[in-house]
């Protein structure tokens, strides 16, 4: 079903950078997590106000540091 809705940016940003990442459509990422959100299912513990950034808790550490080469390594990859 179509329909229009204000998303907030920062929303918008990650919906479409998860719907690229999973090769789905935004559509489909924002009703599997509206659906999950109004049923409960896969509850997440509420970030702290101190963890949380723009709302969303940052990702747990995976070891390693990001240097500039990496990152210009992974645009290169991306085509970015």
């Amino acid at each position: 079903m179509r329909t229009t809705l204000s998303i907030d940016d920062d929303v918008l940003l990650a919906v479409k950078e998860r719907a690229r990442r999973e090769k789905r459509t935004a559509g489909e990422i924002l009703s599997d997590l509206a659906r999950q959100a109004l049923t409960n299912q896969n509850p997440q513990p509420a970030a702290s106000q101190e963890d949380a950034f723009h709302g969303f808790e940052p990702l747990p550490h995976r070891g390693g540091a990001v240097s500039n080469a990496l990152i210009d390594r992974l645009r290169d990859e991306e085509a970015v």
